[in-house]
């Protein structure tokens, strides 16, 4: 899964005047045409927390994102916009769901078990596998596609909103349908906006396990038959163990199990005020509750117990180094998938606040304070500086900050234990800080002069975005659009 849920909070904002002569009133249609917008980003990351091998081992990743959302007037009052886009992302991580793979067997629309991986093995393949180095199999590289529906309906006086939307989206591994609406009031001559929304999504899992667990329980537990077969397993020391049992302990993950429960949904209320305050400022205020119940942990998640024996498949002089880098050749079995509680409740609450400084330069500014009951609290504080160098471009550098706690369920590799209810070694859930460095310029043109066919080019737009954590995660975005309109 490339990622596990997203709750997208949304802001409406509409103006409009009238015009009078002697015989009729004359009504500004909210979209005046059709507008097609054309977005593009590239992701790519790395660091040395992979959640998938247990909170150790390479975490680069890649991803391109192609985006188009065609915006309809149907009338004078209502909007009908379609939003499609895929995510192909490649992942080192992901991939080592199946560290010995190279056939593809883990991968894609396969489940990652019975005859594949078994034949795989029986072939006799090496067994060489590494935190560290990606594995070549299906599971290395995903796509998610996803699209969404929404309706908009403004009032005669543009006083009231109501807007209703659908979604789904899918990739190898998860499904996700969501709707919801919401409804905007306008008062004190558009002065004041209060808007309230709700939405819902429905999840289900189609789940991933790590080859050596599943394994395990396609062979009852039988360390001589099926993906182990002819496979030395070694123990922390780099001794060869016998599979059998009968001449010491064998690795025996027994906490795990599949998952019953497939589903995640989420239900989420959002409530926003927003007051222009001056002429030159505009502040908002929202509020958000969030529940979830279902499976909410990752099954691709691998955590290793530090009251149980180590052990490995693979090159056992290369145990000493099994954490550093260094280790391009043997793998740790994992003792069980992570585990989180079945329901979660987030709450983030939000200020923004907007100042016109002058006609070339203004500040835009944004501050979250965010908690759950899983113990994760942080505050998000951003500054968008937008400087306007001509009528037609604008440049916006801008700066984020990020700190959180860490979940109460959170421990790096191999810190755990077998008696805990709930663990994950995810880095997502631990304490770090991060710093978001941005930058961007965008062409608008109103009278949008410059045109392609029918279509008039209103607005483009490129960000580049530098994203880096405490804990050693480090990213980078390119991204763009450009926006046309039908004439």
């Amino acid at each position: 899964m490339k990622k596990i849920f997203k709750i997208v909070f949304l802001f409406f904002t509409v103006t409009s005047f009238a015009q009078n002569d002697s015989t009729k009133v004359y009504k500004k249609r909210v979209l005046e045409s059709t507008e097609v917008e054309f977005l593009m980003s590239y992701y790519k990351q790395n660091g040395d927390n992979a959640s998938v091998t247990g909170g150790i081992g390479t975490e680069e990743l890649t991803d391109i994102t192609p985006t188009i959302v065609v915006s309809l007037p149907l009338n004078d009052d209502d909007v009908l916009t379609v939003d499609i886009g895929i995510s192909a992302y490649t992942s080192a991580s992901s991939s080592n769901l199946n560290p010995w793979d190279s056939s593809g067997a883990s991968g894609g629309g396969d489940d990652d078990d019975d005859d594949d991986d078994f034949g795989y093995r029986a072939e006799g393949a090496g067994v060489e596998g590494s935190p560290w180095v990606a594995s070549s199999g299906a599971s290395e590289a995903d796509t998610w596609a996803g699209g969404s529906v929404a309706y908009s309906h403004s009032s005669d006086n543009r006083n009231f909103i109501w807007t209703g939307h659908a979604s789904f989206s899918t990739e190898y591994d998860y499904t996700s349908i969501g709707f919801g609406g919401s409804i905007a009031k306008l008062f004190n001559e558009k002065n004041t906006e209060v808007n309230i929304g709700a939405q819902v999504y429905l999840d289900t899992w189609s789940p991933k396990y790590p080859t050596e667990l599943d394994s395990y329980l396609e062979t009852n537990g039988n360390l001589n038959n099926g993906f182990f077969n002819g496979i030395s397993i070694w123990d922390q020391n780099g001794s060869e163990i016998d599979k059998s049992g009968n001449n010491g302990p064998i690795w025996s993950p027994e906490n795990y199990s599949y998952i019953n429960d497939k589903a995640r949904n989420s239900y989420s209320i959002s409530v926003s005020f927003s007051q222009i305050l001056s002429k030159r400022a505009q502040g908002a205020i929202f509020f958000d509750i969030v529940q979830q119940n279902g499976w909410l942990a990752n099954p691709m998640q691998r955590v290793y117990f530090s009251d149980k024996e180590n052990y490995y498949i693979g090159n056992p002089e290369s145990i000493p180094v099994y954490t550093s880098n260094k280790n391009t050749n043997v793998f740790q079995l994992a003792d069980d998938i992570e585990r989180l509680p079945d329901t979660r409740i987030k709450t983030p609450i939000g200020l923004r606040f907007n100042y016109f400084i002058n006609e070339y330069l203004s500040l835009r500014t944004y501050y979250r304070y965010y908690f759950d009951d899983w113990g994760v609290n942080s505050h998000t504080a951003n500054i968008e500086m937008p400087i306007k160098i001509s009528d037609k471009f604008t440049l916006y550098p801008s700066f984020r900050y990020y700190t959180q706690t860490a979940a109460d369920y959170f421990a790096p590799y191999n810190e755990h234990l077998s008696t805990d209810q709930y663990y994950t070694s995810d880095y997502d859930l631990s304490e770090f800080d991060a710093n978001q460095y941005g930058f961007g310029v965008s062409y608008t043109d109103i009278f949008t002069k410059a045109h392609i066919w029918k279509f008039g080019i209103k607005n483009i737009d490129l960000r580049f975005n530098q994203y880096n954590r405490s804990n050693g995660l480090s990213a980078w975005i390119v991204s763009g659009a450009i926006k046309f309109v039908m004439q």
